[in-house]
């Protein structure tokens, strides 16, 4: 299966992540933590806090797509999950949030960000998130009722990324690259098969 990166290229001005999307099923397959229901951990967080704590993006996850009959995964580096983290909050998109990727929702915003360094020691391992080193963790504080309802009664379970990446594939399908190991006679006779076959010799 063909693998593409995704990258940042800051010579394109639309590249870059516009909005956060609460999803049911996200793409990273990772679920946010809602800080309110962690009554063990989390004494001093309750209902009124209305906040919670999830992975956006993690580096070399590779993602299933598809478009049409064509499958293939996606892949962004470390270094791209950091600069896509950036420039979300430098171009202040932090209040933009969306429902399944369809509806635009208000009262969403990010309040805290930050790229796993270490991850014994990283912040996101108070929450049991499994973050791998250079993810993108973010702190969402959701004052819509009708959404932060929705996220008690499971109806969304992640977060999922909206924006504009640049492309290029890494690896094609392994049928495309396969190794062809063989000795010099039959390197001969493969070749003679194929003049043959073409009618040139």
């Amino acid at each position: 299966m063909d693998l593409i990166e995704l990258f940042i290229n800051e010579d394109e001005a639309n590249d870059g992540i516009s909005a956060i999307s609460f999803v049911k099923q996200p793409a990273i397959e990772e679920n946010f933590v809602a800080l309110s229901q962690q009554k063990v951990e989390f004494k001093s967080i309750d209902d009124d806090k209305r906040v919670v704590v999830g992975l956006a993006l993690i580096p070399n996850k590779e993602i299933y797509r598809r478009q049409g009959d064509y499958e293939y995964n996606i892949v962004f580096s470390e270094d791209t999950v950091k600069k896509a983290s950036h420039l979300y909050l430098k171009q202040l998109n932090n209040n933009n949030a969306t429902l399944e990727h369809e509806k635009d929702a208000t009262g969403i915003s990010v309040v805290e960000s930050w790229i796993v360094e270490d991850v014994e020691n990283d912040k996101s391992k108070l929450y049991d998130l499994n973050a791998t080193k250079g993810s993108w963790v973010v702190v969402m504080k959701v004052d819509n009722d009708e959404v932060w309802q929705d996220v008690k009664n499971g109806t969304y379970l992640g977060l999922s990324i909206e924006g504009i990446f640049s492309d290029q594939q890494v690896k094609t399908s392994e049928e495309q690259v396969q190794e062809i190991e063989m000795t010099d006679e039959e390197l001969i006779e493969a070749i003679i098969k194929m003049l043959e076959e073409t009618d040139l010799n």
